[in-house]
């Protein structure tokens, strides 16, 4: 007698697997093992007659047909998970894993707290929090949603939100002017000692803003990277260079004198803050919830959420 065969075994863990990356990566999502997984899908492909993913010792990419297949996969998920979500009580809550990437300093400082009183408040909503300066791929590294900071690239898989704006201001420290000077053009950032982030492009550029309103792109010369605001701020105040920081993060020390505000003339960059999800015909409660406590917490007072 053959046995009814189950047309969704192995269907999560190749969904975990292909959003993961990885078999390992996968198993830990799963709570199974690597070979576990493997099998899984192993058993998946030669059930429907298809290559899904494409294996090398050093990565897993999906086959045309596995990126399809994989579409398919996440909209009858999607659906199934809308379904129990209708039939759930009033009193549903989010539940379950979510995935946020999130800026180091700025998540560090803003949004930290407020997923914390989430945690606690939500007994079965479990985190996995992730700060970097990175911009990540949120469909192919497993995200369910992150924070950028900076102007999105045109992405159909995304769905963004704004939250606010970040304010930029140049500013060093006053050991640093003492030995060096002030700067009273933006062409001599060009021969001065920089401190940036994380370099994105061989030629950096600060935001500045002229007497016409106008934004303009200045270049400067590089002496420090750091991959951290708040590293980067302990170097400008340590006196290692010019800095251009969000306010939010160097308000204080502009307040108290430990940094001084340089070329304010130029003063008036910005860069907006959103909110990213990847697009689907339906919005888990909990990646909803914390879209709903993000714009909760931007508009309230001091929240680093420029309006």
């Amino acid at each position: 007698m053959d046995h009814p065969i189950d047309r969704f075994a192995g269907v999560e863990a190749f969904v975990a697997t292909a959003k993961a990356g990885g078999f390992t990566a996968a198993a830990q999502t799963l709570g199974m093992t690597p070979s576990g997984v493997t099998k899984s899908v192993t058993r998946l492909e030669e059930r429907i007659g298809l290559k899904l993913l494409h294996r090398t010792t050093r990565r897993l990419t999906l086959t045309p047909e596995g990126a399809s297949y994989l579409a398919a996969c996440t909209r009858a998920i999607e659906e199934l998970e809308a379904a129990e979500t209708g039939l759930a009580p009033d009193n549903w809550v989010p539940q379950g894993r979510i995935h946020i990437g999130l800026p180091g300093a700025f998540g560090r400082r803003h949004i930290l707290q407020g997923l914390l009183e989430m945690a606690a408040r939500f007994d079965k909503l479990d985190l996995t929090v992730s700060f970097t300066e990175r911009t990540v791929d949120l469909v192919q590294e497993g995200y369910d949603l992150s924070v950028r900071i900076g102007e999105l690239a045109d992405d159909g898989n995304l769905v963004a939100k704004r939250l606010g704006t970040q304010r930029l201001v140049i500013c060093a420290a006053p050991s640093y002017l003492a030995r060096h000077g002030t700067v009273r053009t933006p062409d001599e950032l060009r021969q001065r000692d920089c401190i940036i982030g994380s370099r994105r492009q061989q030629k950096q550029t600060w935001l500045l803003r002229t007497s016409e309103g106008a934004l303009m792109q200045q270049e400067i010369h590089v002496r420090h990277e750091f991959s951290d605001g708040e590293a980067m701020l302990a170097a400008g105040l340590a006196g290692c260079g010019i800095m251009q920081m969000p306010t939010w993060l160097v308000g204080d020390d502009l307040n108290h004198g430990t940094l001084v505000p340089l070329l304010e003339d130029y003063a008036g960059g910005e860069m907006p803050i959103h909110v990213v999800w990847p697009k689907s015909h339906y919005l888990q409660p909990k990646v909803r919830a914390v879209i709903d406590m993000l714009q909760k917490l931007a508009s309230g007072p001091d929240s680093g959420f420029v309006p």
